[in-house]
Formats: structure tokens, C-alpha cells, sequence
């Protein structure tokens, strides 16, 4: 029993190192076969497809009948090209692959994808299975799944496979013309760095030009000095020198001297006047 699971390993090991790289030729080959597909296998050469196909080692091609495919055939090149691609999944599919699935939809990624102008998911199919049959369709919302699968046309395991469906899948906004690639870009060669300056070389910055040019942080209140002020009192007009006597000032202060001495000598004549009344008052009552 070992062995025989050896040798079964070892077979399959040399199918698919032997096998054949899918190409252009084979995919003609296999379409040569079938006459009834005759009309998609020149569409495929007439838009140049098998080129950028023949690039890929595992691809599944959905055909569609001569009879069938009639309604796609009026559309421009550039719409029927983007249609075809979308034909084209980049995995292996097959008879036993798609009946083994299970009840559920599942996203495919075709090769029209690989452009660059997908959107809204018409790059990729939504296949599904319900009730034991697979439909396809585009993965673009709301799009309908009115393409059924009918059988396997060619299968070369993990490389090439050709399943035919019941009719076209027509995906929205396939009308834009697939531009080759842009040139790659010019590299830029970076300009000589300056040679590096030695820091001692450079002069240092005048500290008289730092102190007057860079603005200093503002002063706190409380650090500011505030000029004393000393409260103004009113000072005595003695405190103040005198101002420098002058002649009639002096003859004013000696007036002022004289009076006194004047009323004490009429004071002091009075005063002998009354002593003397009263001695010649007294010698009169004797």
C-alpha cells in the first residue's frame, strides 16, 4: 500500500514537471478541435489576446458557441477586446473543480483586471452554485448570473482549461481602450553635494549683534525696577533759608523794637503820677 501511494506521487510529480506551459499555440490548438467555437477562437487572435494569454502558466478560458457569441460580434474592438479578456480567468477550473464547490459564490479575477482599468469590480466574476448548478456573471453589483456553465471543452490539469458557458458575460464600462504601458521614468542624477565646511572656519556670531538683534524674553513685573519716587511734604518756611534783609526791612524791625520801650516809659510816668495824687491826698487828710 506504501509503495503503491509512492509510485502515485512520484507519477504526478513527473505530469507536472513535464506538463505543457500554457502558450498562444496551445490555446489555438485546443479551440482547432471544436469547430463550434471556431468564431471566439478568432476573435482571440484577431485582438491580439493570445500574446499577453501566452504569459500565464494557469489560465481557464470561458467559451461561448458560435451561435451564442453572434451578439457581441458588432461591438467596437476596443469593447469586444475588454470583453474577451474578461472571458479569461487566471486560475484552473474544471468539471470536477466546479462540481466539488459548494453552495456559495465565489470572486474570480480575469485577466481584464490586470489593465489597470477595473472599476467597480467588472475586473473580477462572481461564480456561484445553487442547486447543484454553477452560474457566471460580473461582480459588479446587481449584475445578473444568467450565464450557466455546460461543460468542459479541454482540460490540461493546473495549466489550461476551456469550459463552455451559455452565453457571453457583458460587463459595464468595457468601453475604455486599453493603452500600452508608459515609458519608464528618466532617473534623475543627483547634483554634487557641496564640499562639507569646517566648523572652524565659520566666524562666531558678535554677542553685540545677538544682544541687539534677537529679542529678549519679556521682563517679569516683579523683576522690573521701579524708580523710587520720595513722597513730597510740606516743609516749614523756617527749614527754608531767609531771604537777605534790605533797608526798609531794618527801619520796619526798629520801629517794631521802639514801640514797646515807649509804652513802658507812659506806663511808668503814669504810675508816678497816681504815687504822687496819693502822697499830696494823704498830706491833705492830715
Amino acid at each position: 500500500m506504501g509503495l503503491n501511494a509512492s509510485l502515485s506521487l512520484f507519477s504526478l510529480t513527473i505530469l507536472l514537471v513535464f506538463s505543457k506551459v500554457v502558450t498562444a499555440d496551445n490555446i489555438t490548438l485546443a479551440f482547432e478541435k471544436y469547430s463550434n467555437f471556431s468564431t471566439m477562437s478568432n476573435l482571440f487572435t484577431q485582438t491580439k489576446l493570445t500574446v499577453p494569454i501566452s504569459k500565464y502558466q494557469t489560465i481557464t478560458v470561458l467559451a461561448v458557441s458560435n451561435d451564442a457569441i453572434s451578439s457581441i460580434t458588432n461591438r467596437s474592438d476596443v469593447e469586444l477586446k475588454n470583453i474577451l479578456m474578461t472571458h479569461v480567468i487566471l486560475d484552473y477550473y474544471d468539471e470536477l473543480k466546479l462540481q466539488g464547490m459548494r453552495e456559495k459564490s465565489i470572486m474570480l479575477t480575469t485577466l481584464y483586471q490586470t489593465t489597470g482599468l477595473g472599476e467597480e469590480m467588472n475586473g473580477f466574476l462572481n461564480v456561484t452554485k445553487l442547486e447543484g448548478r454553477v452560474y457566471f456573471g460580473s461582480a459588479v453589483k446587481n449584475s445578473p448570473l444568467n450565464a450557466e456553465y455546460v461543460s468542459t471543452v479541454y482540460h490540461n490539469p493546473y495549466n489550461l482549461s476551456i469550459i463552455e458557458i451559455s452565453m457571453p458575460i457583458v460587463a459595464p464600462g468595457l468601453s475604455l481602450a486599453v493603452l500600452p504601458p508608459p515609458p519608464p521614468p528618466v532617473p534623475i542624477v543627483p547634483s554634487p553635494s557641496p564640499s562639507p565646511i569646517d566648523a572652524s572656519m565659520v566666524p562666531a556670531p558678535s554677542p553685540m549683534v545677538n544682544a541687539t538683534t534677537a529679542p529678549g524674553p519679556a521682563a517679569d513685573a516683579s523683576d522690573t525696577v521701579v524708580p523710587k519716587t520720595t513722597p513730597t511734604t510740606d516743609t516749614p518756611e523756617a527749614d527754608s533759608p531767609a531771604p537777605a534783609p534790605t533797608a526798609d526791612n531794618e527801619k520796619i524791625e526798629a520801629a517794631d523794637k521802639a514801640k514797646p520801650s515807649s509804652s513802658a516809659c507812659k506806663a511808668g510816668s503814669r504810675f508816678e503820677l497816681i504815687l504822687l495824687l496819693a502822697f499830696f491826698a494823704s498830706f491833705a487828710g492830715f
